[in-house]
């Protein structure tokens, strides 16, 4: 993009609200804690005038939660996000959006009944154009600004309480770097103090849902952008692989030849400058990262300490990991034992599933192994190998939930890490987004993965499938009703039966004659059940 028509863009944007809507990004929404924009198409809050949603008060969850975060009151994110706003849009049917002017994941067309279901690829399986089509995207997206969405660049409480918001622009790949330094960052306790035991993205039972969420919601930024409703984020198979077989200049990177600790010139990576690295300095400052340029992205893959990892995750350990039955379990942390999330996260070793958090497996393994940006939680969406990361860690987690087909009660309801809990919104999302919501298949999400694609089911099974799904939940509860049932029923039946006998033998007993021959063939006998 010309630097002109980019200082242009920049000019005409001008700044409005943290992570949410731009819309929603002024004094009087803030005072008002009232986020309902109006859409587009009716000019109506919500496209209420349409049908397609109202603005509601937020309902927020009061399941008590874990013993992590022993405070109250003092961070932003605490009942997100009714700090910021206690009103928001609420859609009907299959809108969706913080206007309720889009369609939820999976459905397309006007009026969002239109079924879609689009396939992440393996990046090595991209044709050359297709290939390089990816990467233009990348670097649009990291020169384009956000029309949607701005940062906050302080606190509520900087903010006097909404009445003097401090917001700024931001480009389209750097709000989400944002949004994932901004739900992982430490609790500003003031003076130089900080609570750093907590993470609304990791650690807890919401790091999977999380994630897939952020990666949709990514996905669907890039379609916006370039126009392109097919586009979907490739994934890296990085099990069994020796290397950082994606750091090439044809890919994602390859190594500068001089310093080992930066990419290539040969790749336009070099010149991207990351954002929200320096979290100490941001809590020195008792700060929010404000997306100051601070230098380019760092890596220096297999140069890492290999006590803590010696190699990437092979195929073995993700078998083992997807043979656990439990989804989370103990304190939901990362001290929990025989925790698919937590095996998976990397926090429990992945041929044990006991926690050891001086070891890093699977998940983590990859970040620790690329020794730069991807390696430090808070920043490590700055480099781009953090999406086909994320998409293959998705993809586990897919053939999981495929595999032990869990209901949502699986989900913990309660005591989970702040912010983790079945019903707890997600921070830092707006349009809001409930961990729950996003515990079930992709292909109900609009979704599937080249290497796990099913037959196409034929319209009946399509049909059927939801009340299947019904009769899936309630089975052990039919199971119950039928042993009592049968019960009930032989029970029933012995002490009709005991009746009968005893009715006939006085009858026997009372009228003898009647066996006689000649009266004999004349009864009938039927039986009415």
């Amino acid at each position: 993009m010309p630097l002109f028509a980019l200082g242009f863009l920049l000019a005409i944007l001008q700044p409005s609200s943290g992570q949410f809507p731009r819309a929603c990004a002024n004094t009087e929404s803030l005072l008002r804690k009232e986020c309902c924009p109006p859409w587009d198409g009716d000019g109506s809050p919500c496209g209420e005038l349409s049908s397609r949603g109202s603005c509601q008060n937020i309902l927020l969850s009061q399941a008590p939660l874990g013993p992590q975060f022993p405070f109250s009151g003092v961070d932003d994110r605490e009942d997100w996000p009714s700090i910021f706003y206690n009103r928001t849009c609420k859609c009907e049917g299959n809108f969706m959006g913080f206007n309720c002017g889009e369609c939820k994941f999976g459905f397309s067309g006007p009026n969002c009944t239109e079924r879609r279901l689009r396939t992440r690829r393996n990046i090595f399986q991209l044709t050359t154009s297709e290939k390089d089509k990816f990467l233009a995207y990348l670097n649009l997206a990291k020169n384009t600004p956000s029309r949607d969405y701005v940062i906050a660049t302080g606190t509520y409480s900087q903010m006097n309480n909404g009445s003097n918001p401090m917001f700024r622009n931001i480009n389209v790949y750097d709000v989400f770097v944002w949004m994932h330094y901004y739900a992982s960052r430490d609790t500003l306790l003031g003076g130089s103090s900080v609570w750093r035991d907590i993470d609304f993205a990791h650690e807890a039972p919401g790091f999977l849902p999380w994630h897939r969420v952020f990666l949709l919601m990514w996905e669907r930024e890039i379609q916006k952008i370039t126009g392109d409703e097919n586009f979907t984020i490739p994934y890296w198979d990085w099990r069994d692989a020796k290397d950082c077989v994606v750091c090439t200049d044809e890919y994602m990177g390859g190594r500068h030849p001089t310093n080992p600790n930066l990419l290539s010139p040969a790749s336009f990576f070099s010149s991207w400058q990351v954002i929200c690295t320096r979290s100490e300095e941001y809590n020195s400052q008792q700060a929010l990262c404000n997306a100051t340029s601070e230098g380019p992205i760092l890596r220096n893959p297999g140069n890492n300490d290999k006590s803590r990892t010696p190699r990437l995750p092979s195929s073995a350990e993700v078998e083992f990991c997807l043979s656990l039955t439990q989804y989370e379990s103990g304190p939901m942390d990362k001290m929990a034992n025989y925790s698919f999330r937590n095996t998976l996260e990397g926090f429990a070793d992945p041929r044990t599933a006991i926690s050891n958090i001086s070891q890093s497996g699977l998940h983590n393994a990859l970040h620790i192994y690329m020794n730069g940006s991807m390696s430090q939680v808070q920043g490590s969406a700055n480099d781009p190998i953090f999406v086909l990361h994320h998409a293959f860690v998705d993809s586990i987690f897919e053939r999981w939930l495929r595999r032990h087909r869990p209901v949502l009660e699986v989900y913990p309801a309660a005591n989970a890490p702040i912010g983790h809990n079945r019903e707890n919104y997600m921070v830092p999302f707006i349009p809001l987004y409930r961990n729950g919501e996003f515990f079930k298949p992709s292909r109900e999400l609009g979704y599937d993965y080249e290497y796990l694609q099913e037959p196409a089911l034929d319209s009946f099974q399509e049909f059927l499938i939801p009340y299947l799904e019904q009769v899936r939940q309630i089975w052990a509860w039919l199971v119950g009703a039928a042993v009592i049932g049968g019960v009930i029923t032989a029970v029933l039946t012995g002490l009709i039966l005991a009746c009968w006998k005893k009715r006939r033998g006085t009858s026997s007993e009372i009228q003898p004659l009647l066996t006689e021959s000649e009266d004999y063939n004349n009864i009938s006998y039927q039986s009415n059940f």
